[in-house]
């Protein structure tokens, strides 16, 4: 076991879809054109914003998805030369650029549909020019990527940038091998979900309901 398990809770009952966490971490990590590693999921209707049912008895709320920094991650197994992998100390699922094959099985692997990307060419930027944090790792052609927690930030003691950025206050970040940790304490007290727990992979992300 990790000596910290870093993870995040999100309370969907705050979470009012307005896709800040997405357009944060995006411009935090220079992410290229289309790419998101964050993403904004409508629960209910067939299209973004839309409520299931009929009115006046609707439904509607979100779910903000990206890697789940699994305890216990398929795409660590699958990974050829060990470019995808989980950070001892806080249980970090990371992708090494540099080792990556560019081969995708790991998102053959993941469970989670779209929380990983291919790069097939460089990645482009509309505006003209890099932006974010300067210590963000580049972005390079012809290999996966995904959410890493923000682990340039981790290594400077600062949370990642979704959890900053998120005007609901609906996002909370810490270590659940410590209960008194904020996220500890929303755990325990509220009803959550992880996704797919059928797939053993226990996510390192609640969404309180």
């Amino acid at each position: 076991m990790s000596a910290q398990r870093l993870g995040m809770v999100v309370d969907t009952k705050r979470c009012v879809g307005c896709h800040t966490c997405a357009v944060t971490c995006k411009i935090e990590n220079n992410i290229g054109d289309g790419v998101f590693w964050n993403r904004t999921m409508t629960v209910g209707g067939d299209s973004i914003d839309s409520a299931s049912g009929t009115y006046p008895n609707l439904s509607k709320h979100y779910i903000t998805l990206a890697c789940q920094h699994c305890e216990n991650p398929a795409c660590t197994r699958v990974c050829p030369v060990g470019a995808t992998y989980k950070r001892e100390e806080d249980g970090v699922v990371l992708q090494d650029y540099d080792k990556c094959i560019g081969c995708r099985m790991c998102i053959a692997a993941c469970p989670y549909t779209g929380v990983r990307n291919f790069n097939w060419e460089e990645p482009q930027h509309s505006i003209g020019y890099d932006v974010g944090d300067a210590d963000a790792p580049a972005h390079q052609k012809h290999t996966v990527e995904k959410c890493m927690m923000c682990a340039h930030r981790l290594a400077r003691g600062e949370e990642p940038a979704c959890i900053l950025g998120c005007l609901a206050k609906a996002r909370y970040f810490g270590d659940f091998n410590d209960p008194q940790s904020e996220v500890s304490k929303l755990i325990s007290s509220r009803t959550y979900k992880q996704l797919q727990v059928e797939d053993g992979t226990n996510p390192s992300v609640y969404f309180l309901v």
